[in-house]
């Protein structure tokens, strides 16, 4: 097994960089301009004064002016770059400054989030005690055993989930252990097993497109649960008797899941917001949706696992004729011999 460690980026972070870099870059431009509309100013008024011929004859005349137009001209050129620099950094710290406030709001919301996980991990953990205690009481033949089995299974996936929430959370310089090479074809189709059962109720068939595998360094778990919530989200959007196509492409470099539904498409919020921490969106309308409108936490769990492992994911296309989701993740190289 080939260990190596990677410094996490969450993605409340990398938004916050984002929009420092957005606001502090327009503050630079607008600056720059005022800047450069005075450099301007100064140079239309010493033509306006002088001729070009005189501005530029080799034995300048003292009456026109007692100081070079000409170094003149230089020095506002010289104090107009030095101005244009002075005003990108101080509308970068600036912008630092005024987005703190927003650094705080994430981190309450991180901290409620790890709070709620970590009340929920021990009833969670004692339901799948006393299932397990269930489960070996029962005999063998028992035919409630299988409802058991697959009742523990459910208890240790709402586990996982809640590692999950509660691993997004705890954000700070913490380490990855990458994991084995997994196929990630198999952990999509964990997933696409599990979904079929609910999307079976609304009469939704869910097809699978996955030509060959597809090595990735995630674990399987973090990969069948990323999977669960993009086909949650697409079966519940999903008008009755359609199809959810869910494709896995792999490249050179990369492998992309690409999950597709037939809804109405995402309303109410922009798209790109749909992975935001307690995002909401309009209720769908005219052929699919039900009453659990938004996006909730699922979608932003997505993002914190495919942020973590070096990999994204993105809205590809969302209208009337439905949404499509694709989660990109780094391809696995050869392990070393």
């Amino acid at each position: 097994m080939i260990r190596s460690r990677t410094r996490i980026v969450d993605s409340d972070t990398l938004a916050i960089r984002r929009a420092s870099r957005l606001v502090g870059t327009r503050i630079a431009i607008a600056c720059a301009a005022v800047v450069a509309v005075v450099i301007v100013a100064v140079f239309v008024y010493i033509l306006s004064e002088i001729s070009p011929g005189e501005l530029f004859e080799p034995v300048p005349d003292t009456d026109n002016l007692q100081v070079s137009a000409v170094n003149l001209l230089r020095a506002a050129g010289v104090l107009g770059v030095a101005l244009i620099i002075l005003a990108g950094v101080l509308s970068f710290l600036v912008t630092r400054r005024a987005v703190q406030p927003l650094g705080d709001v994430l981190r309450i919301q991180r901290a409620f989030v790890a709070d709620a996980s970590h009340e929920l991990r021990t009833p969670l953990a004692v339901l799948d005690a006393r299932l397990q205690i269930l489960q070996r009481t029962l005999p063998a033949d028992d035919p409630s055993s299988s409802v058991v089995a697959e009742l523990r299974s459910d208890a240790k996936d709402l586990i996982h989930i809640v590692n999950d929430l509660l691993e997004s959370a705890e954000v700070g310089g913490a380490a990855v252990h990458d994991t084995v090479v997994v196929d990630l074809v198999a952990a999509v189709d964990a997933a696409v097993q599990s979904m079929a059962l609910i999307a079976v109720d609304k009469n939704i068939t869910i097809e699978m497109d996955a030509a060959q595998p597809a090595p990735v360094r995630v674990p399987a778990s973090s990969i069948t649960r990323c999977a669960v919530a993009l086909l949650d989200n697409a079966v519940r959007f999903a008008p009755s008797g359609s199809i959810v196509a869910v494709g896995v492409a792999v490249t050179k470099k990369t492998v992309v899941v690409t999950v597709r539904d037939r809804g109405p498409g995402i309303q109410g919020i922009d798209p790109a917001r749909i992975f935001d921490r307690f995002a909401h969106s309009g209720a769908a309308v005219d052929g699919g949706g039900d009453a659990r409108t938004g996006f909730g936490i699922g979608l932003s769990l997505v993002r914190e696992i495919a942020v973590r492992y070096g990999g994204a994911v993105h809205v590809v296309d969302s209208g009337a004729a439905g949404t499509a989701i694709s989660l990109t993740l780094p391809r696995a190289k050869p392990a070393a011999a």
